[in-house]
């Protein structure tokens, strides 16, 4: 069976990937003690059903340290499990809530030592379940949702479940520093000393995927010396990643608005190793 697991901090977008993955015709389960992941998993196959999602998180707090231990078991059971760990800054998770005017699951828990009545605040519940997801968040493929929309989270997530199955697979994402740098990132390179085509005027309005900013790079020299450095670094230690266990790696790229040179760079490191390796492509401010 094909499993995925949603996790990850709440307000980051759980219930919008768990519904792409219902429309992908993924039986779909909210909420689920970690421990019942395995029994499920048996009565579902009896079903001959081959595709379950299941969103674990803090809600199930008590269970929640069992996690690891129950995907070891589906695995070992020879289920296919992916987990998905979405995550997002402080400041757009306290936006989010400010707007949908709901509670934090963690806001109504006592902590230990305080007046039962006493209730956390927002930020002081968020913190909590930083805390309390540590240890889950390496399992799987981090997404940082804070400068996504709700309709590029569900394209990355589609792109996600239709990727190739692989031992490890690549993820180039170009960003801009000027709106904060992806959480998610395994890797970061900075590619702001590169020349800018921001500063002409005919380049301005166009990307890194449009031809004459291509031919504008192209023929900067330090641009393919950069181009190269990264390739090298990447060939060299992504064995090793590989040898970690890792299912996914993620190469962030970032100029200053996103729009250009970061671009450019992450559609040529994905066409040289799309030829040999599983790629994802993501370009967080083009939307």
């Amino acid at each position: 069976m094909q499993i995925i697991l949603i996790t990850g901090i709440s307000g980051s977008g759980k219930s919008v990937a768990l519904n792409v993955l219902e429309d992908a015709g993924y039986f779909c389960v909210d909420n689920l003690p970690p421990a019942l992941l395995p029994n499920l998993a048996d009565t579902l196959k009896d079903k001959e059903v081959s595709r379950l999602a299941v969103a674990v998180d803090s809600r199930s707090a008590i269970s929640l340290s069992s996690l690891p231990e129950s995907i070891a078991l589906l695995k070992a059971q020879g289920h296919e499990v992916r987990v998905l760990f979405l995550t997002a800054d402080t400041h757009s998770l306290v936006a989010r809530y400010s707007e949908t005017r709901r509670s934090h699951p963690l806001t109504h828990r006592t902590q230990t030592g305080q007046n039962p009545t006493a209730r956390r605040t927002l930020i002081e519940s968020i913190i909590a379940e930083r805390e309390m997801l540590e240890e889950i968040q390496p399992l799987g493929n981090v997404i940082d949702t804070s400068n996504l929309s709700a309709n590029q989270l569900r394209q990355w997530v589609k792109e996600m479940v239709e990727a190739d199955r692989a031992p490890l697979t690549l993820h180039f994402e170009s960003f801009g520093f000027k709106f904060g740098a992806p959480l998610d990132a395994d890797i970061v390179f900075d590619v702001r000393v590169l020349p800018n085509p921001h500063y002409d005027q005919k380049l301005r309005p166009l990307t890194g995927k449009d031809e004459p900013v291509r031919e504008y790079l192209q023929a900067q020299p330090e641009v393919a010396d950069m181009l190269s450095d990264i390739t090298a670094f990447i060939e060299k230690w992504l064995p090793a990643f590989k040898r970690d266990n890792r299912s996914y790696l993620t190469v962030a790229l970032g100029c200053t608005g996103g729009q250009h040179r970061s671009v450019y760079m992450v559609e040529q490191l994905a066409k040289r190793f799309g030829q040999t390796e599983s790629v994802l492509v993501r370009h967080r401010e083009l939307g």
